[in-house]
């Protein structure tokens, strides 16, 4: 009897998500489609930060935006042409993301921010994400304390002429899959638990002839190593540099004679020589992992907890108890024969998942006695937990309004670089300002630019002196905004979309770690900077 089939349903879904889904899998797919975004004005940037959510499924999105198509839009918009001008710029920007993806939702209302603001907050708590574009100061404020004091995840952006900018709040952001970079694999062979012991002391790497020598995992010969060294330093595990070089000097002085008479080392012991590095380490709990463990949130759990600190309870429970993570359960690729490469991974496997069981019935313990219920967290988020127990992540971030209302940034270090880019943060918060008191961009209703160009030079030259800043700007960076009048270039609009729809999609599957928490974009130089401010 054959096993049925997967539905074409499936089958054409998973074809056609197949590269995201190789980045973050089921459940982050899963968490995209649920999705709901509102995006606030739908500039050449905003469409381009939709498209780029739309294609990759989010479930729905709402463009809120009161203007009409003019003939900058069509200039600056890919998605508007010719005929869209004097159409709702909200309605035709719906529309045509809709045709992209036809499992994607999209609405629209034709209003300004200040009326949507009037709204109550059961309207914007149906969303998970807001975004927008093209704010002026005094709304910029509204916006961010309104979804700070709801909790809802912010991203500010704006594009002008050559020059991009993204700021992104959120109060707390945690992570279980951050992905990093460089991921050292979790063999324990400098502690081994009493099954993987036992398995890797059966051989003895001095007895084997050379064709069992070729098929030996590299773990073993690591660990046969290991046990030699410590054997001749009376049971001290290596741990300084030169310890590491007396374990790689012995594993290549084990080699043997070739058919040929030749000495050379098999591959699979360079692949344990390789893994000396990352594979031999006295630390079991990681730094950035322990302070997670005692953050108060962890020790001090609240009613409205969401399941991630109920799991870093039960984590912190383990570790106490255990005094390292655990395991992860998975092997890195060896050479090495398939019948001894697949009992390794049968025992990290088996303990990974008897840690994970153990780790899930605590959090069920834990849960009722918050006052949860018992299913709080579910084990298949459980069991993820522990796999990446040792990459978890938590951001938290300030509030954009008390930025502008209740402390001034500390640029004084960034200032001292003459060519620092966080220069143009100042000017876009000069622009912000100059927006809000003449409504209107610098130099966009007149060719000649100067008078526009000492207006935004006097507030900002106020805002430094807020701010406690002696620095002057170079003139010709104003200058530069100024005769931009306001324009939007498609082409930097669609490099920024792509990296705020990045920190999108991170804040939505919970995945990666996000920016913290500004990130500037000069075209002219093709450079970026982030900041923390």
């Amino acid at each position: 009897m054959t096993s049925p089939s997967k539905s074409p349903d499936q089958s054409d879904k998973s074809k056609k998500y197949d590269r995201q889904l190789r980045l973050w899998g089921d459940h982050g797919q899963m968490l995209l489609e649920k999705a709901k975004i509102c995006l606030i004005n739908a500039t050449a940037l905003g469409t381009e930060i939709l498209k780029n959510l739309v294609l990759p499924g989010i479930g729905r999105f709402t463009v809120i935006d009161a203007n009409l198509v003019t003939h900058e839009d069509v200039g600056a918009n890919f998605f508007l042409d010719s005929e869209s001008i004097g159409e709702s710029r909200a309605e035709c920007t719906a529309y045509y993301l809709c045709k992209l993806n036809v499992d994607v939702l999209g609405d629209y209302i034709e209003t300004s921010p200040d009326y949507i603001l009037s709204n109550p907050d059961a309207f914007f708590t149906e969303f998970d994400l807001v975004i927008a574009t093209d704010l002026s100061e005094k709304m910029l404020i509204a916006f961010s304390q309104r979804m700070w004091r709801l909790n809802i995840p912010l991203i500010v952006c704006r594009t002008i002429g050559f020059l991009g900018y993204i700021r992104l709040q959120v109060k707390e952001h945690t992570v279980i899959e951050s992905h990093p970079d460089n991921e050292n694999p979790d063999l324990r062979l400098s502690n081994p638990w009493p099954e993987l012991e036992s398995h890797l002391q059966k051989t003895d790497i001095s007895k084997l002839d050379s064709k069992e020598r070729s098929q030996v995992p590299a773990i073993t010969i690591l660990y046969y190593f290991i046990s030699k060294f410590k054997q001749e330093h009376n049971g001290v595990l290596p741990s300084t540099r030169e310890d590491k070089n007396e374990i790689r000097k012995m594993i290549r002085e084990s080699a043997i004679n070739d058919e040929n008479g030749v000495r050379l080392l098999e591959e699979n012991f360079e692949e344990a020589i390789r893994l000396v590095n990352t594979c031999i380490s006295s630390e079991t709990i990681p730094q950035h992992i322990k302070d997670i463990l005692d953050d108060n949130c962890c020790i001090n759990l609240t009613e409205d907890c969401p399941p991630f600190w109920i799991m870093c309870a039960a984590l912190k429970e383990f570790v106490e108890s255990e005094g390292a993570l655990p395991v992860r359960g998975t092997l890195p690729d060896m050479t090495s024969d398939s019948e001894s490469y697949i009992k390794l991974q049968q025992l990290y496997q088996s303990k990974a998942q008897e840690q994970a069981e153990a780790i899930y019935r605590k959090c069920g313990q834990i849960a009722v006695n918050n006052g949860a219920h018992q299913d709080f967290v579910l084990e298949s988020e459980a069991k993820r937990f522990c796999k990446h127990a040792s990459e978890i992540h938590v951001m938290r971030g300030s509030c954009i309004a008390d930025e502008y209302t209740k402390h001034c940034p500390d640029l004084s270090s960034y200032l001292e670089d003459p060519d620092s880019l966080i220069f143009y943060y100042v000017i876009l918060r000069g622009l912000e300002r100059y927006i809000g008191e003449f409504n209107t961009y610098p130099g966009q209703y007149d060719d000649h630019v100067e008078p526009d160009v000492l207006k935004l030079k006097t507030i900002i030259g106020k805002l430094l002196n807020e701010w406690g800043c002696t620095q002057i700007l170079r003139e010709e960076r104003v200058h530069e905004i100024c005769r931009y009048g306001g324009a939007e270039l498609h082409s930097v609009s669609a490099v920024l979309g792509g990296a705020a729809a990045h920190e999108a999609i991170k804040l939505l599957t919970r995945q990666y770690k996000p920016l913290n928490n500004t990130f500037i974009y000069d075209a002219i130089t093709s450079t970026s900077a982030t900041y923390t401010l």
